[in-house]
């Protein structure tokens, strides 16, 4: 059954005076969109106004996003001054994101970097691949390796360096490894939480107040293949 995040069953990784972080579930949207579905930022929101028996709204700012079918890590701060230096430091690529994804297909290699330029398509919500530069596009980069090989699917572990629209999904696509559950970018079928087998594993930053460096782990969802994987 597929559980939705409210106030009280939020999946906290984290919490201080400044930051919280939060493994969000499949389905959850990180910001508001056309659908009108309440926000995860705005259930965080009511949770921190209910602990802490705030007045007014509680103050939260929206550091980075994942994808409505991905589950995994997102960040929040909880003060402007927070913000500001988190956003700065996400721009300048001083975080490191570590991702795991169940495949279809075997890759074509246990671990590679894989280089495309992809064009974001607004009025379907995709990108597309490109082996070299075309018009519009943007240098995508991922670095990733096998470490899982169940009987029909394969588990990579993939670093980003760079932060572009479906950046994950599309790429693998590329080289005929879709996402397990992904429709949009080929996969076969859905799967049954309507989400994808893409979750972001590990966040590294440095904490905006204390300068510490601090790595945070989500555990995977519950599921049969994931923990299969996390063995």
């Amino acid at each position: 059954m597929k559980i939705v995040s409210t106030p009280e069953n939020l999946q906290i990784l984290h919490e201080d005076n400044h930051i919280i972080v939060i493994n969000k579930r499949v389905g959850d949207i990180v910001q508001g969109d056309q659908t009108g579905d309440m926000p995860l930022s705005e259930i965080v929101k009511i949770y921190l106004k209910n602990k802490y028996n705030k007045p007014g709204e509680a103050y939260l700012g929206v550091v980075h996003r994942l994808d409505r079918p991905t589950s995994g890590i997102v960040l929040f701060a909880k003060t402007s001054k927070a913000l500001t230096r988190l956003n700065e430091s996400f721009k300048n690529r001083e975080t490191q994101k570590t991702y795991w994804a169940v495949i279809k297909n075997a890759p074509p290699k246990v671990e590679d970097t894989l280089e495309h330029f992809l064009v974001r398509n607004s009025k379907n919500n995709t990108s597309k691949a490109h082996k070299k530069e075309v018009p519009n596009s943007k240098k995508a980069k991922l670095s990733y390796k096998l470490f899982h090989q169940l009987k029909t699917y394969s588990a990579l572990e993939i670093d980003l360096h760079t932060g572009r629209h479906h950046q994950i999904r599309c790429q693998l696509a590329a080289v005929g490894c879709p996402i397990k559950g992904d429709l949009k970018y080929g996969a076969d079928r859905s799967n049954p939480d309507g989400g994808i087998h893409l979750h972001a594993r590990k966040l590294t930053f440095t904490h905006p107040v204390t300068k510490e460096t601090l790595t945070i782990i989500a555990p995977t969802p519950p599921d049969v293949i994931w923990d299969e994987v996390s063995k």
